[in-house]
C-alpha cells in the first residue's frame, strides 16, 4: 500500500510541475531579430550594418555589426566604450551601453556589444534619429547616426 502511495504521490508532483512549466511564461520575444541600416560616421566613413536585438524580461541587448564600418586603427577586445540611443515611438529614446567588441585589426568591419538596456512591453525602437557613440581610447570619438529607417522596421519588445 505504501509504495502506491508513494507512486501516486510522485505522479501528482510531476503532473503539478509539468502543468507549472506548461503555463509558465516564456522567454520575451522582439521582432524583427535583425535589422539593418546605412550608417553615417563622419570622417570615420560609414555603410550598412546590422543591429541584431535580444530581450530577457525588460532586458535587452543589441549588438551592431558591419564589414564596411572600418576601424580606423587596430584594437584590443572591449576597448570601445558605446552607446547607442535609439528612438522610441510616441517619442523620448532608450540607451543601450557597453564596452563589449573582439580585437580589430586597422581595416576589420567594426563590431560592438552585445549592448544593454532596458525596454517595456510594447517598446518600439528605431535607430534613426538616434546615434551610435564610439569612444576609443579614452579620447577618440566617433559618432554614427543613420541615414534612413531601419529595415525591415523598428525593433518591438514583448
Amino acid at each position: 500500500m505504501r509504495c502506491k502511495r508513494l507512486g501516486i504521490g510522485a505522479a501528482l508532483a510531476a503532473g503539478t510541475l509539468a502543468a507549472g512549466l506548461a503555463l509558465a511564461p516564456g522567454a520575451a520575444a522582439v521582432v524583427p531579430q535583425s535589422a539593418t541600416i546605412i550608417a553615417d560616421c563622419g570622417a570615420y566613413g560609414g555603410g550598412e550594418a546590422t543591429l541584431t536585438a535580444t530581450q530577457t524580461g525588460t532586458s535587452a541587448t543589441i549588438t551592431l555589426s558591419s564589414s564596411e564600418i572600418t576601424s580606423p586603427l587596430a584594437l584590443d577586445a572591449d576597448s570601445i566604450a558605446s552607446t547607442l540611443t535609439m528612438t522610441k515611438a510616441g517619442g523620448g529614446t532608450t540607451a543601450f551601453t557597453g564596452t563589449k567588441n573582439p580585437a580589430m585589426a586597422a581595416g576589420d568591419g567594426v563590431s560592438v556589444g552585445p549592448l544593454t538596456g532596458t525596454v517595456a512591453p510594447g517598446d518600439s525602437l528605431e535607430a534613426f534619429g538616434g546615434s551610435l557613440q564610439m569612444v576609443i581610447f579614452g579620447f577618440i570619438t566617433v559618432t554614427c547616426t543613420a541615414e534612413g529607417a531601419q529595415s525591415p522596421g523598428p525593433f518591438v519588445f514583448e
